[in-house]
């Protein structure tokens, strides 16, 4: 795929107005994977990934780096809002019995891929991954540097609940290995804390993001949600300036879904203590002037970043990359998950772990990977997968070179595609021509909606309620 530079937004870019922002206000996929999670079937078992994984051991693929992704499940207290695989317990001893547990599915990854595979990216997510004490996280680390090859100079990040941590945590982590940090916020006001149960004074993250900074972490995120009970235009316009004032690396704002038919704990919100669909946008657009006037670069869908990140500079330079976590700096690679739930992804092929801890025990107990489901790619959708990471990421697709690495006629093969393009193209969301479409700075505000075009099964199957909203 042709890396292209990427413009990043500048003051004189028009942004996104409400009205075209309500346009855009539909359900749609996040594309950290394609096909979408939601695609993968049961007859894709665990004896089908660990093929995968002596495949890969064998076919030359593991001089290439891996990516890990460790999920731990468990959470102190009930956050409302939540949609993650998570486990609420203040049970420390069930964080014990967990990395056990890990440690015999590591085992079995091991042995089909081979020891001391190399990886230049971990992340740890949950759930609270700080839920693990200093001891558990030592546990952990060590499980994996004896199964893997760290590089020294990779990306090794953490999710943290601020209400979890001090700066000894803090100094554990870094004498850890890890590098980046992530800090679940989601509002400031103190209202709106109420109304999620989530209570963690601002005082409380701008202590930590100055430890942080002293202690010489690489990157520290800060994620941010619109759309909670309470919030409005004004009170969340507070909530930036606090953030501007916090001057995290990089932002991560995300649009509250409300689906309590499928999220038990949704339901202890207080749907009449929601804002409107236009205060929603309200604040989107709000947020986007705020983050750009303080100096971020958007870097698509909900991500902002300082101009000297390392991901404003990969975007600068066409060198992003998405995977499972979200946009990363790091080459595109396989990645292993580890944990209840976790997705991983091994060349053309997608797998995902039992959901329930009782099943993933139960499995780990029988002695088998826990794997239960997953996805072989075709043809088509490796063709596809290319384009619309190349639109997510790079904001650029040559047909040309797609055609030639695919084997097609870029042409012919999207030409229903290429003509749904053009009244977005009459938008100016994208560039269009006869070689190559390119996503113009007002576009990346609509990214999902520009590679929904070359998504199949969306196509064919316009149920998207099972997707969150655009904006």
């Amino acid at each position: 795929m042709l890396l292209a530079s990427v413009p990043a937004l500048s003051p004189s870019v028009a942004l996104p107005t409400p009205s075209v922002l309500r346009q855009f206000d539909v359900a749609g996929p996040r594309y950290t994977s394609y096909p979408t999670a939601d695609r993968f079937v049961d007859a894709f078992t665990a004896e089908d990934y660990a093929q995968t994984l002596e495949q890969r051991s064998g076919a030359g693929a593991s001089a290439r780096a891996l990516s890990l992704y460790v999920h731990i499940p468990f959470c102190e207290s009930l956050c409302y809002y939540c949609a993650c695989n998570k486990i609420v317990t203040r049970h420390k001893s069930k964080g014990g019995e967990y990395l056990s547990y890990l440690a015999r599915e590591i085992s079995l990854q091991v042995d089909k891929l081979g020891r001391g595979a190399r990886v230049r990216q971990l992340h740890l997510g949950g759930g609270t991954p700080t839920f693990l004490d200093d001891a558990a996280l030592r546990t952990l680390m060590a499980m994996l540097r004896d199964a893997f090859s760290l590089s020294p100079d990779g990306e090794y990040s953490i999710e943290i609940d601020p209400r979890t941590v001090d700066r000894a945590r803090l100094v554990t982590l870094a004498s850890l290995g890890f590098n980046r940090l992530s800090f679940g916020v989601q509002d400031f006001d103190p209202d709106v804390q109420k109304a999620v149960h989530r209570i963690q004074p601002a005082s409380q993250v701008f202590d930590l993001m100055s430890t942080a900074r002293g202690l010489g972490f690489d990157s520290v995120n800060v994620d941010l949600i619109y759309g909670l009970p309470r919030q409005n235009p004004a009170s969340f316009d507070r909530t930036l300036e606090q953030v501007c004032a916090l001057r995290p690396d990089r932002i991560a704002l995300y649009a509250y879904a409300h689906l309590p038919e499928r999220f038990k704990a949704q339901r202890r919100i207080d749907t009449e203590a929601l804002p409107d669909a236009a205060a929603k946008v309200e604040m989107l657009s709000r947020s986007i002037a705020a983050l750009t006037a303080a100096g971020y670069v958007y870097i698509g869908m909900d991500h902002f970043a300082l101009p000297g990140d390392a991901l404003a500079v990969a975007k600068r330079q066409g060198r992003l990359h998405r995977n499972f976590q979200g946009y990363s700096t790091q080459p595109d690679c396989d990645l292993v998950a580890l944990g209840v739930s976790a997705i991983g992804r091994i060349g053309a092929t997608y797998s995902q772990n039992a959901k329930t801890l009782e099943e993933y025990y139960d499995l780990l107990d029988q002695g088998r990977l826990p794997v239960v489901r997953g996805l072989a790619l075709t043809r088509d959708d490796v063709l596809r997968r290319t384009v619309i990471m190349a639109i997510m990421c790079q904001g650029r697709v040559d047909f040309e070179t797609v055609g030639a690495a695919h084997l097609v006629d870029f042409a012919q093969c999207f030409a229903a595609e290429l003509q749904a393009l053009r009244a977005l193209a009459a938008q100016g969301l994208v560039l269009l021509s006869d070689r190559h479409l390119e996503v113009t700075p007002l576009g990346w505000f609509f990214v999902r909606a520009i590679a929904m075009v070359f998504d199949r099964y969306l196509q064919a199957d316009r149920n998207r309620t099972r997707f969150s909203r655009i904006v």
